[in-house]
Order: C-alpha cells, then sequence, then structure tokens
C-alpha cells in the first residue's frame, strides 16, 4: 500500500501542475505538430476509428454522382462494392518537336499537375508504361463522370502541348481493394 501511495501522489501532483498551466495557442500546436518529427508526435490510439459500413459508402458515393453496384462474394459472404473509375490513357501526341530543354520543363509540369490531381482526390493511381509504345502512361481518376475525367485529363500540359493525346475509358474495379 505505501508503494501505491508512493506512486498514486507524485503522479497527481505532475497531472495537477499541467492542469493548472495556462492553454497553448491551438494554431502553434498545430503548427509544432507539423514541425516534429513524426515519431516525436504521440496519438491516441484508444479512439479508434470503425470503417464505414458498405451501405454508409454505397450511400456517399450515389450522393456523389458515382456510379456503383454491389454484389456478395460467394466464399466469404462479404459484400464488395464496385465503383466506376475512368482510366486514361497518355498516348503519343502529333507534336514531339520540342527540343531536350522543352521537353524536361513539360515532363516537370505533368509530374506536377498529376501530383495537384492526386492532393486534391481525383486520380488514384498513375504512371508510364516501360515499353516504348504509342501508349505512354495511365491515370486513373477517381470522379464521378467521364466529362470530368476527360476535362481533368487534358488539364495536363503535356497534353496542351501536344506531345500527348488522352484518351478515357470507364473502368470497373472493387472499393478499397489494394494493389499486390
Amino acid at each position: 500500500m505505501e508503494t501505491l501511495k508512493n506512486i498514486l501522489i507524485p503522479t497527481l501532483l505532475i497531472l495537477i501542475s499541467f492542469n493548472c498551466k495556462e492553454p497553448k495557442n491551438e494554431t502553434l500546436e498545430i503548427e509544432e505538430a507539423i514541425e516534429a518529427p513524426i515519431d516525436s508526435v504521440v496519438t491516441d490510439v484508444t479512439e479508434v476509428k470503425k470503417p464505414k459500413s458498405p451501405l454508409k459508402i454505397k450511400q456517399e458515393l450515389t450522393d456523389k454522382g458515382f456510379q456503383i453496384f454491389d454484389y456478395v462474394d460467394s466464399k466469404t459472404q462479404d459484400t464488395i462494392l464496385m465503383q466506376q473509375y475512368f482510366i486514361a490513357f497518355l498516348k503519343r501526341g502529333p507534336i514531339r518537336s520540342q527540343n531536350e530543354e522543352e521537353a524536361k520543363k513539360l515532363q516537370e509540369e505533368h509530374l506536377a499537375h498529376l501530383t495537384r490531381m492526386y492532393e486534391k482526390g481525383y486520380a488514384d493511381i498513375s504512371g508510364p508504361f516501360g515499353d516504348d509504345g504509342d501508349i505512354r502512361g495511365i491515370t486513373i481518376y477517381n470522379v464521378p463522370t467521364l466529362k470530368m475525367a476527360d476535362s481533368l485529363a487534358n488539364l495536363d500540359p503535356m497534353v496542351k502541348s501536344g506531345r500527348l493525346v488522352i484518351e478515357v475509358h470507364p473502368w470497373w474495379a472493387a472499393k478499397g481493394f489494394p494493389l499486390r
């Protein structure tokens, strides 16, 4: 009992002293967390978010205008939610006369465009093909309509310059399944 008392009393005093201090500026705390190394940021593991149900995900996607359907996997009895994405094929364009410096600048702008698409949640995956064929790469757009995917793909500086052209097709995939 004496050991318990020796642990509890100092612990309570420490807690009381922290609670009596003036609260920090919330903005400053956020800035400090951003600047802190990732391993120094403590996460509250007691608050675990429950995954959304397929029904909830289905409703959210439908409300945003996405095309979806679901089915029950015969082996696992899990509900599999399928979503329509749009796959943009980036094909060799008719204007490839840019000099090396211009081509390098266009490539930087192309990558910046794709980064913006990811950051805004419009694109989920993108990459070049490993051969030197006419189809140079793909981007999978996570948007509700073909028109939107086509518009976003055509904002790419490589497409605007004519170095690449876009061909977009609807593509179905199971929602939430990772690549292996």
